[in-house]
């Protein structure tokens, strides 16, 4: 089937789907939650495929992230069944307002209409995850239609998405930096830039160093490959004498020493002073390593970490850690990301963390959605005015 043809499929389960009660979308989230479960053998059958191609072509690191397993099914099922337990925006009265004239204009929450999604890798697990998906559709009364695969990998079909005025009501690409700017570049339908995300965490001269060497290490090594994994440590010069080889010691020695992978430290000039380490290139302040690879750099103060960060973020999440309330407050307040912390790791940037059920992915844009994607930011509205024969 054509991508033409499977767009016209979407665009016409449109309206059952955007009329579906909120029994009847929760209905068909249960069930593909248990279809997800109940087909989990096929599923990672399927991922076994995609691995086996994608072994020696990508890094281990990126392996486990396209590994699945029954934890993580069990997860994917989880995230389902949160949504299930929130509100349904859809229909929500945002705001109501009633006119001199005496009509009531009542700004109201509607679905976003047709969303397309182009990603990278996962061929095969897709195709058995949408049968899971399908089914799930199927056994609540709704249209399978409302959900397509487009098995064309090839560049034109990416084309036709971006490109497909009238069908498509928003496209998010979730994929490396090539794949987010080529949407960008080349989409006339209205595309949400997704997260490269060059995070950064920055060690005030007032941290707490126990707590700072814990959330480094969780930022950047609970999980390397993914968009919310810390990629720049900024250390005030005022501690890193005392800081960096605490840093050293947590994220080589100790992690070597326990068999774990150690993180590779790409160091500026003067933090190579201090520590032994890789010397950064002119690059390493602005990569998404996406590995066990952290840039180290050492600056003035807490205005030197926000200069930085401004010059260098790709506006994803950022973290300050430090006693000082002040410096956080300033922190918080300049640095211009989705996601800003103080005293905590930037692996908290996630719908489910954050209380949003599943995401659809991470906006580090402004319009319309910024952070984590939950239900509300699937949302656009439309104003109802209610009258009782006004003219203007």
């Amino acid at each position: 089937m054509t991508t033409q043809e499977l767009l016209q499929k979407a665009r016409g389960a449109k309206t059952a789907m955007a009329l579906a009660s909120t029994e009847t979308k929760n209905k068909a989230l249960s069930a593909m939650a248990d279809a997800l479960e109940r087909r989990q053998a096929e599923i990672l059958a399927a991922n076994q495929l995609d691995l086996d191609a994608a072994r020696g072509t990508i890094s281990s690191v990126m392996l486990d992230r396209l590994a699945l397993n029954p934890d993580r099914i069990a997860g994917m099922a989880k995230g389902i069944r949160e949504v299930v337990e929130l509100p349904d925006p859809a229909g929500a009265v945002l705001n109501r307002v009633e006119r001199p004239s005496g009509i009531v204009v009542e700004k109201t929450a509607v679905p976003m209409g047709v969303i397309a999604i182009i990603y990278e890798s996962r061929p095969n697990v897709t195709s058995a995850i949408v049968a899971a998906l399908k089914e799930g559709l199927s056994a609540a009364g709704l249209p399978e239609d409302a959900l397509q695969l487009v098995e064309d990998t090839t560049r034109a079909s990416s084309n036709e998405l971006m490109t497909a005025t009238g069908y498509v009501d928003l496209l998010i690409p979730r994929g490396g930096a090539g794949l987010i700017r080529a949407c960008v570049d080349n989409a006339t339908v209205p595309v949400i830039e997704t997260g490269t995300g060059i995070c950064h965490i920055y060690v005030d001269r007032a941290a707490d160093q126990e707590m700072a060497l814990n959330i480094v290490e969780n930022a950047k090594c609970s999980r390397p490959s993914v968009c919310n994994a810390a990629e720049v440590c900024l250390v005030d010069r005022a501690v890193a004498e005392e800081f960096l080889p605490k840093l050293r010691e947590r994220l080589v020695d100790r992690r070597t020493a326990q068999g774990a992978i150690p993180v590779e430290l790409r160091l500026d000039q003067a933090a190579a002073q201090i520590i032994s380490g890789t010397h950064a290139g002119p690059e390493d302040f602005d990569t998404e390593f996406l590995d066990y690879v952290l840039a180290v750099k050492v600056v003035d103060g807490v205005d030197a970490a926000v200069a930085h960060i401004a010059a260098h973020s790709t506006g994803h999440s950022d973290a300050i850690v430090t006693a000082d309330e002040e410096a956080a407050k300033r922190f918080l307040a300049q640095v211009d990301s989705a996601a800003v912390y103080w005293n905590a790791s930037t692996r908290f940037t996630d719908g489910g963390e954050f209380g949003l059920g599943c995401e659809m992915g991470i906006s580090t844009q402004k319009l319309h959605a910024r952070g984590p994607m939950g239900l509300a930011e699937l949302c656009t509205y439309k104003y109802v005015v209610r009258g009782t024969g006004q003219v203007r």
